[in-house]
């Protein structure tokens, strides 16, 4: 082990060596190497930066600022993509029929998105991760506890209960707070959806985790039960939850743009994919089919790539089926 403790003039170079070393690491290993040798997993990977990387510069590189309602011209409203006939060279892919700029739409709808997806995966994340551990160290009654209620949970069909956890939330919050709410709410029920697969597999890996003599070592020195779980188990157990995130991301924006398409989920005002979905399917039969081709191109790619780095990463860190 390196010991940071050396003179001023010592430790930075130190540093420097191994962070080094650390990269030459990474540059040589079999995941870099299986990565670049897949063609489909690099395509993918590069949509998803890109997709990222314009949901984090939404407000900077979008055209129009669609929360800016002065700016809508009822005028520009169903223009088509720029390339068309009657295509307007300020509006790229066209606008709706309030006069808002679909690729500015677009960017804003995939920044809430994203955000929506990203945040009720991480906190399926650490319910499921907590709950799993929990389940597998202790077992007897706990183990019992948690795995019923995470069978019961299974059982209701995921819109089902987010449908439910809506519908019940519109209830007791009023109406005019409602939109501030809706991005809490949906990423509430998308994350109590997802957090059972999690610690399923986390109480499996736990239950072998737990019997390894470096855990029984711990144990024998005199350590307590939190610093075994968060010390030993839950690095073990973590690279599998990693490949397990990077599915579920794919169906919690899907989740997040079913429920904005079926009207429960974000508010017309704050536009998200689904959102944009919803609102140009009711016009796609009369001619402007842009409103919804474009957003549905987009939540597909976005979708299809993370479901693909996922499955990459599944036959990437298993051995066996690499």
């Amino acid at each position: 082990m390196i010991n940071d403790n050396f003179p001023p003039a010592v430790a930075p170079v130190r540093r420097r060596t191994r962070m080094a070393q650390q990269w030459r690491a990474f540059t040589d290993s079999d995941l870099l190497w299986l990565f670049w040798r897949s063609k489909s997993t690099v395509v993918a990977f590069t949509c998803c930066l890109i997709i990222l990387l314009c949901s984090l510069t939404s407000h900077w590189i979008a055209p129009h600022n669609v929360f800016d309602t002065t700016t809508f011209d009822l005028m520009d409203s169903e223009l088509p993509p720029s390339w068309m006939s009657g295509g307007d060279a300020r509006f790229w892919l066209g606008t709706d029929v309030q006069g808002r700029d679909i690729l500015s739409l677009m960017l804003y709808g995939l920044n809430i998105s994203l955000i929506i997806g990203g945040i009720s995966v991480l906190l399926s994340v650490l319910l499921g991760v907590a709950l799993g551990v929990l389940s597998g160290y202790f077992g007897g009654l706990v183990d019992t506890v948690i795995m019923r209620f995470a069978d019961a949970m299974l059982s209701i069909p995921t819109i089902m209960f987010t449908l439910l956890v809506s519908g019940v939330a519109r209830v007791v919050i009023p109406k005019e707070l409602m939109g501030h709410f809706a991005p809490a709410i949906l990423t509430g029920a998308i994350a109590l959806t997802g957090w059972m697969q999690y610690a399923r597999t986390v109480r499996g890996l736990t239950m072998l985790e737990k019997g390894r003599e470096y855990v029984m070592a711990s144990r024998i020195s005199g350590a307590n039960h939190l610093h075994i779980m968060l010390r030993h188990i839950v690095p073990n157990v973590l690279r599998p939850v990693l490949v397990m995130a990077t599915l579920h991301l794919g169906v919690a924006i899907l989740t997040e743009a079913t429920l904005s398409f079926l009207g429960v989920g974000m508010p017309p005002d704050q536009p998200s994919l689904g959102t944009l979905i919803n609102e140009g399917n009711q016009y796609l039969f009369s001619g402007q089919w842009w409103i919804v081709a474009f957003p549905a191109a987009l939540l597909v790619i976005l979708s299809l790539s993370f479901n693909m780095l996922g499955d990459w990463l599944l036959d990437a860190l298993n051995p066996k089926l690499r």
